[in-house]
């Protein structure tokens, strides 16, 4: 029988996590993510302790996110078996730290021993067999000697995209974003200043199997208004008449509604300015441009369409002058 260490010699691996005992699978992630990129190697040249606190906090995730494991270091804290409680994944150096993000973010995990999952030689499934190599009270009282977990299924990249809404202060500023991916990972991201409605961020290999996770923003208020970083979008619908002949119209802006005069001869696509209307940021203030869009009504009542088909018939004649 292997010889029992005394409690005081197995690592905390709650603290190590800067974690209480029991914490929840998402909290465990989140710790882990933090911690590892705090200490790999890569980012720590200057710190000689830096590389034992890496492999600490990689083995403190592997104990506790592996339900067998997480067993026997809590018996190892009773003093009961502190054997299997140090198994040390970087015995044969570090990875590159693209490859560690790559295997972090990207839902891989480290495969086990056991590479075969065909039938043993009695014909019975890997999982089957697994069970029966549990001997607890076995005839040479070697104590509890089970195969590791088969490895988990490989998962298919695949992108994927979330629609995440800002305010025009949380867009001016940056705002921090937390994303629970498919796979049950938590991924914290800054939106940069001075975002935009539409904009599409990629984050590149966060989606579960290695794929990329994009992020849609909205930027827009309840009057219609659309942020463009420090500018302000308005579309303003009119009918044909108020853009041939021109109208005054109240329009909203960050500020309240103003009215704004639309010149005559306007068509769809023109643009009104108006000045010091955008955000501020600092001594910079943007403006709000206003686009003009002609609507023509779907149902024509009789009247309509007769001044309707008056236009026609004079556009046409005046083009066979």
């Amino acid at each position: 029988m292997s010889p029992v260490a005394p409690a005081s010699q197995v690592i905390n691996h709650w603290a190590v996590l800067g974690l209480e005992p029991g914490a929840d699978a998402t909290s465990l992630k989140r710790a882990f993510r933090q911690q590892a990129r705090r200490w790999h190697p890569d980012l720590n040249g200057n710190d000689p302790h830096a590389e034992d606190q890496f492999k600490a906090v990689n083995e403190a995730y592997a104990v506790l996110s592996d339900p067998l494991r997480r067993q026997q270091w809590e018996a190892a804290l009773d003093g009961r078996d502190a054997a299997a409680a140090g198994l040390d994944p970087f015995a044969s150096g570090f990875p590159e730290f693209n490859d560690y993000l790559d295997v972090l973010f990207g839902g891989r995990r480290r495969r086990g021993s056991v590479e075969d999952e065909g039938p043993d030689d009695h014909g019975r499934g890997r999982e089957a067999a697994d069970r029966a190599e549990v001997e607890p009270d076995g005839p040479r009282g070697g104590g509890v000697t089970a195969s590791p977990p088969p490895p988990p299924p490989v998962t298919a990249s695949s992108d994927s995209e979330t629609l995440v809404a800002l305010t025009p202060e949380q867009a001016l500023a940056g705002e921090r974003v937390e994303l629970d991916l498919a796979d049950g990972t938590t991924v914290e991201v800054w939106t940069p200043p001075l975002a935009g409605d539409g904009w599409r961020l990629r984050l590149a290999g966060v989606a579960p199997g290695g794929g990329d996770h994009f992020l849609q923003l909205r930027v827009r208020t309840e009057e219609g208004l659309r942020i463009d970083g420090l500018r302000v979008l308005y579309q303003l619908e009119l009918s044909p008449a108020d853009g041939a002949l021109g109208c005054a119209v109240v329009v909203p802006t960050l500020d309240g509604p103003v009215q704004v005069r639309v010149p005559a001869g306007s068509s769809s696509g023109r643009l009104l300015r108006l000045r010091g209307r955008g955000l501020q940021r600092g001594s910079e203030r943007g403006d709000q441009l206003v686009e003009i869009r002609l609507v023509v009504p779907q149902a024509l009542t009789e009247a309509e369409e007769a001044l309707y088909g008056r236009l026609q018939q004079l556009a046409a004649e005046f083009g066979e002058q």
